[in-house]
């Protein structure tokens, strides 16, 4: 079996999370490496990512020295990849298992045909598990926020799980995206979408993590209101891209 695809997960305080993610990853594709990209966690769980990888040639560990955000760890995470040919395909994804493993096949085999695939929780109705009706409705609401004022027609423009081909990486210019958080994976998309790369979405099912902390705070949420007023700047205040869909490598 020929590993072309890379499933990269950033990682703060995952102590409890890095074995059994890494171990239902390398079950569930056998196609993939997982990168971990850890942020100097305090509670060791960059020296479990070590001993994992330390014990499969499919593990490998990126260190960073402090808490820098999940769109510095990606970009991070990016860069190593792009410096390995071997990976076609660059996964998104989180440690704590509110993206399902079992689903990166899924969306591995929708990047065969098309340039960037966002695993939706929203396409086709609503796949949230143990999420409170505050939480639903943000996240659906800034949904509907991004699609109104930048124009993309994605169902969940603000979700983490996505599979890249290496092409879309080498084109975002990665160096010049600032942003963190949500604002990070709107940031991505639309970019991605504005240079043309076909993009679709694969319906995935997300549930609350099972253990740990979770990262998310005001100002994620307040970073990702204004980065879309921004992208609709950059863009020329067009909802739509000027350059037509470039075909899909084979």
């Amino acid at each position: 079996m020929t590993i072309d695809t890379l499933v990269i997960i950033p990682t703060y305080n995952e102590i409890e999370n890095v074995e059994a993610i890494s171990r239902a990853v390398t079950n569930a594709c056998p196609e993939a490496d997982i990168l971990f990209v850890d942020d100097g966690s305090p509670d060791g769980t960059g020296e479990a990512a070590d001993r994992l990888a330390a014990a499969s040639p499919r593990i490998h560990v990126l260190h960073r020295t402090k808490k820098q955000g999940l769109g510095r760890a990606y970009i991070a995470g990016f860069t190593w990849a792009l410096e390995h040919p071997c990976y076609r395909f660059v996964m998104e994804m989180d440690a704590d298992f509110s993206h399902d493993p079992k689903a990166v096949p899924a969306l591995r085999r929708r990047a065969l045909g098309a340039d960037l695939v966002l695993g939706s929780r929203y396409i086709g109705g609503i796949r949230v598990i143990n999420w409170p009706m505050n939480r639903l409705i943000l996240s659906t609401g800034a949904a509907l926020y991004v699609r109104l004022i930048t124009g993309m027609p994605f169902s969940d423009p603000t979700g983490g799980f996505k599979c890249y081909r290496r092409e879309v990486l080498q084109a975002l210019n990665l160096p010049a995206i600032r942003s963190n958080g949500y604002s990070f994976q709107i940031e991505t998309t639309h970019t991605a979408w504005h240079l043309g790369f076909k993009i679709v979405e694969e319906p995935i099912v997300f549930e609350e993590r099972r253990s740990g902390k979770s990262k998310m705070s005001g100002g994620i949420v307040r970073e990702a209101l204004w980065m879309v007023w921004k992208l609709w700047a950059r863009a020329g205040f067009r909802r739509s891209p000027k350059v037509k869909t470039r075909p899909t490598p084979t």
